[in-house]
């Protein structure tokens, strides 16, 4: 009989720039997957490849993640390259902010793998529809084609920089004011007027062979009883089998007053494994991070989601000094540096 082999799911933060001795302790849990990093681990370029490089000396399987999209949502400012929001690319420059929008792709995810980062949580698909500020600017527009357009030159740079793309919030977060950060927002839409609008750049992209998608703390109340990270219909019947989603599914942060709804840490990690997600994420909240490790010992692995998440990987080494000696590195600062100009 083989023994239970713990699926290694759970992506957790960190409190601070360094390792704290509970930190190394849940690094070494067998159900822990990966590390999720914040402003406050960052203080310069080489403190954080001194993190990763002790972070890789205890797993050197873990997956280690950021939200890098740009404007509002930049972790690490001081030795990177300050990125416009999303929506600025098309507002400021209409079809030739595609080309920018390529650029700082790669850009962002050059610099994040020369510090050993494997990925950030972007390019958001939403579609702005003017309602929610949480999203507002985060969104590259307010059509599902434009959307569509801009993503797709994002997450080609990415991969260019041998980073994997992450399509967030499934199925849209645009159409809700509420912040599920705070809240559990309800959106009342059937689900044909989401397929025509709002999910249209996640089937687009997941055409392209998208590697992993993350779904909102949203309830869309008209379609199922629970938030998608929750919901069989949602990531099965819709994102599995009507979209052929063949990537990994992230949980959004399970410490969020939107995710309170499935009940206290084990049983939201519990719900959303058992709806399909592959990495359960949880922030801000050490506890929860032991509660959830703790619920998910006598788990079983599964193949499929092993298998979607080692894609997760940062696929190219990068040397940091060579990055920025290069004229290709140059060239893109300079670029992005005079977007953001023209942006203000």
């Amino acid at each position: 009989m083989n023994p239970i082999s713990p699926p290694r799911c759970v992506m957790f933060d960190l409190v601070g720039p360094r390792l704290s001795a509970d930190e190394r302790e849940f690094l070494c849990h067998p159900a822990a997957g990966g590390l999720i990093l914040f402003s406050r681990n960052y203080a310069s370029p080489d403190q954080m490849l001194a993190l990763v490089s002790e972070v890789r000396s205890l797993r050197p399987d873990m997956l280690i993640a950021v939200d890098h999209e740009g404007g509002r949502v930049q972790r690490f400012r001081e030795g990177f390259t300050r990125l416009p929001p999303a929506s600025a690319y098309l507002e400021v420059a209409g079809e030739a902010g595609l080309a920018a929008a390529e650029t700082a792709g790669w850009l962002m995810a050059a610099e994040l793998r020369a510090v050993g980062v494997d990925f950030s949580f972007a390019p958001v698909l939403d579609v702005d529809s003017g309602i929610s500020t949480v999203i507002g600017d985060r969104a590259f527009a307010r059509t599902p084609e434009e959307v569509t357009a801009a993503a797709r030159a994002f997450a080609t740079g990415m991969r260019r920089a041998g980073m994997a793309a992450v399509g967030k919030h499934f199925p849209g977060h645009g159409g809700v004011a509420g912040d599920s950060h705070l809240v559990l927002p309800e959106d009342r839409r059937e689900l044909e007027e989401l397929l025509a609008r709002d999910l249209l750049p996640f089937s687009a992209l997941i055409r392209e062979n998208l590697e992993g998608i993350m779904p909102a703390h949203v309830l869309y109340s008209r379609i199922d009883a629970r938030p998608p990270c929750f919901s069989p219909f949602w990531l099965q019947t819709i994102l599995r089998e009507r979209m052929n989603f063949d990537g990994a599914i992230f949980s959004d942060d399970l410490s969020m007053a939107g995710a309170a709804v499935a009940g206290d840490y084990a049983a939201r990690a519990l719900a959303a494994l058992e709806a399909g997600c592959d990495m359960l994420v949880v922030c801000n909240t050490p506890e929860a991070t032991a509660s959830i490790l703790e619920a998910l010992e006598n788990r079983t692995a599964s193949p499929g989601s092993t298998r979607r998440l080692a894609a997760m990987c940062g696929r190219s080494r990068i040397d940091r000094d060579a990055l920025l000696a290069s004229s290709e590195w140059r060239n893109a600062v300079d670029r992005i540096h005079s977007f953001n100009d023209s942006a203000q």
